[in-house]
């Protein structure tokens, strides 16, 4: 895409065209996963992260009455590394893997092609969209999905609602905000957003993969887990920023060059599966689901014949995980599924 001087764009079109433009974009171009990308996630820090995952699968499954057939998906598999843990983990459960159907859906050919190397990946298919599923139960996995989705942000000035956008001026990005009629938009949306915010980050991918998932687990039972940077304020604040080679960096400055995320309001999450389906939604820290599922006394049990040294390793990579200063509450779980379910492992 070239840009020329005075050109301008929403906000979410300049996160989309930074991330995903087919030549330039930041998640077409390059994988920006572990030491030397730009960023670490939880799969890539403990296998015993994804075994946990696994294990929460594996019970899931069992609550839903053991379908003979099922869908697992998920949601931007990265570079494979938590689906190749899973796929290990699941030869354990020979009845659950008989039933299991794997499908990864993701929009990076490169990531792709990362992945089928990663993952023994017969009987895994690829998704370009989610109307490819059929009409089996699903279970989806969201690590790290929504928030590497484009937001739009929307800023409240003496009570007007206002759109940020972004141009392109002197070789540089800079922002600018457009007037915006907030009851049209609520209209659209079908529920009220602005209702006690002065600040808003919305994503329209996100509702939309939202409202399709939604129809998938009311139609056809189900569920889906999400482990992302989150907060649970009833306020919106704005959280839009960009990381390149594991530190921070101006969101304007890297374009196509930078992973450009936010964190994920899970009230604002709740509203849109109360209003737009008939199902619920739960929610924790990563720090206490990981806890509750016994990633502590899987650890005891896997170093029990170990050096201290592998040891040590084992807990430093767990404390990162669970910690209350790291990434335990940085990091939060939600579940949503059907209204009957009272599944709660982890919760």
């Amino acid at each position: 895409m070239k840009i020329k001087d005075n050109d301008s764009f929403t906000l979410d079109k300049f996160i989309e065209e930074s991330l995903y433009n087919k030549t330039s974009g930041y998640y077409i171009k390059k994988d920006p996963f572990g030491k030397k990308g730009d960023f670490i996630t939880s799969p890539n820090i403990s296998v015993l992260f994804s075994e946990m995952i696994a294990i929460w699968v594996v019970s899931f499954w069992q609550n839903l009455g053991c379908p003979e057939e099922f869908n697992l998906i998920e949601l931007g598999a990265g570079n494979g590394e938590m689906m190749k843990v899973l796929v290990n983990t699941f030869d354990k459960f020979p009845i659950f893997k008989n039933s299991c159907r794997i499908k990864i859906l993701e929009r990076s050919k490169l990531l792709k092609k990362k992945q089928k190397t990663n993952i023994n990946k017969k009987n895994i298919q690829w998704l370009n969209d989610l109307s490819e599923l059929d009409n089996l139960p699903c279970i989806f996995l969201a690590n790290e999905f929504f928030d590497a989705l484009p937001i739009k942000q929307f800023i409240k000035k003496e009570k007007k609602w206002f759109e940020r956008y972004v141009k392109f001026s002197n070789k540089k990005f800079e922002y600018f905000d457009v007037p915006f009629d907030m009851k049209k938009f609520e209209n659209k949306i079908k529920f009220k957003i602005a209702k006690q915010q002065n600040f808003i980050e919305y994503s329209p991918q996100s509702t939309e993969y939202l409202k399709s998932i939604n129809n998938k687990i009311k139609h056809n039972n189900g569920g889906i887990l999400i482990i992302d940077y989150a907060y649970i304020d009833k306020k919106m604040k704005n959280t839009l920023q960009a990381v390149s080679k594991h530190k921070y960096c101006d969101v304007l400055e890297g374009f196509g060059d930078s992973d450009i995320t936010y964190n994920l309001s899970f009230n604002l999450i709740n509203s849109i599966v109360k209003e737009l389906s008939s199902l619920t939604a739960m929610n924790t820290t990563q720090g206490k689901f990981l806890t509750k599922l016994g990633i502590l006394e899987r650890a005891e049990i896997l170093s029990k014949k170990m050096l201290f040294s592998e040891k040590a390793d084992i807990y430093f990579r767990i404390k990162r995980l669970v910690d209350k200063n790291q990434m335990g509450e940085l990091f939060k779980v939600m579940l949503i599924t059907t209204h009957k379910n009272k599944f709660k492992l982890g919760f």
